[in-house]
């Protein structure tokens, strides 16, 4: 119930204005975002490499509506692509883009003209895109362009999210060789008929879709900040004679960063999803919603206390 509350909350323009103007929010705002600038998401790319991980960054805003901030949006990943290779941050930090961004919902055909050119720049750069999934009305028609864009761009990330009935199966198909492939629990709200609602079924999809990518001949991206699921993912790996740089996990910026070193230590390929940009209420409740833990920090900090 309280993950429901929260998603509701996503969609509140008075919640997002009350949490906009509160005076301790950027502190709160940044310990899950680098920032709203290019510049911090170098600068937080830059600390993170320097520490021996890996780095996909987001430049938030989903709400896109007409062309032209479609477009800024493409500009922005271009702007950005430009700069990461420049500060020599390539291969190590790619990025992910969401493709209600580049304007899936009103004109599919631009939003998919528009990635293509973020896939060709960051093709240029040395590094790859992650095409980032949202809510199951638009799985179909993402995967489809995740398909014709590996046709050039063969390293090209999907997301898969073990809340939906249909991901184990997905996960068998998109394991070949090759085949980049991030698997999240999910944090959009969606109806029982096409996704598991209760926590212990989703965890046990999310195993499920582990042991298929295993099994696969590709590139799985274990996104889970779950310290069990970690050690099946390790154990699985083991059980399917993958050596530790031929699968990484990949975390939240901001959530479990010790852990997040200690992988790396441990000589696992670790990723830290770092976004950044001012549409950063959206992405906030939703890290909420996935991890209801973290909501008393965020209430005692609207409140003033430490």
């Amino acid at each position: 119930m309280l993950r429901s509350i929260i998603l509701a909350a996503a969609r509140s323009a008075r919640m997002e204005k009350l949490v906009a103007t509160a005076p301790i929010s950027r502190n709160i705002v940044s310990r899950y975002v680098a920032g709203t600038a290019t510049e911090d998401a170098l600068r937080v790319s830059r600390e993170l490499v320097d520490n021996g991980l890996k780095v996909s960054l987001d430049y938030l805003g989903e709400d896109t509506f007409n062309t032209r901030q479609a477009e800024a949006t493409r500009d922005e990943y271009l702007r950005l692509l430009s700069s990461l290779q420049a500060d020599g941050l390539t291969p190590a930090t790619e990025v992910s883009v969401k493709l209600s961004a580049l304007g899936q919902r009103f004109d599919e055909e631009m939003s998919f003209r528009l990635v293509d050119e973020i896939c060709s720049a960051a093709e240029a750069a040395g590094t790859a895109v992650t095409v980032d999934m949202e809510d199951h009305s638009v799985t179909d028609i993402t995967l489809d362009a995740i398909h014709q864009l590996r046709e050039k761009y063969p390293s090209t990330g999907a997301v898969l999210q073990s809340y939906l009935r249909r991901t184990e199966a997905d996960c068998r198909e998109l394991s070949g060789k090759g085949s980049r492939v991030r698997l999240c629990k999910g944090a959009y709200a969606e109806p029982e008929s096409v996704a598991y609602q209760n926590r212990l079924d989703i965890d046990r999809s999310y195993v499920r879709c582990v042991n298929a990518l295993m099994r696969g001949d590709g590139y799985p991206m274990l996104a889970t900040h779950d310290p069990r699921l970690i050690e099946i993912g390790i154990d699985r790996a083991t059980w399917f004679d993958r050596g530790p740089h031929s699968f990484e996990f990949q975390m939240l910026y901001g959530i479990r960063p010790e852990e997040q070193l200690r992988l790396a230590q441990d000589g696992y390929q670790v990723r830290v999803y770092v976004p950044y940009g001012d549409e950063w209420y959206g992405y906030l409740m939703r890290r909420l919603a996935e991890r209801p833990a973290n909501v008393a920090f965020f209430a005692r900090s609207l409140r003033g206390k430490k």
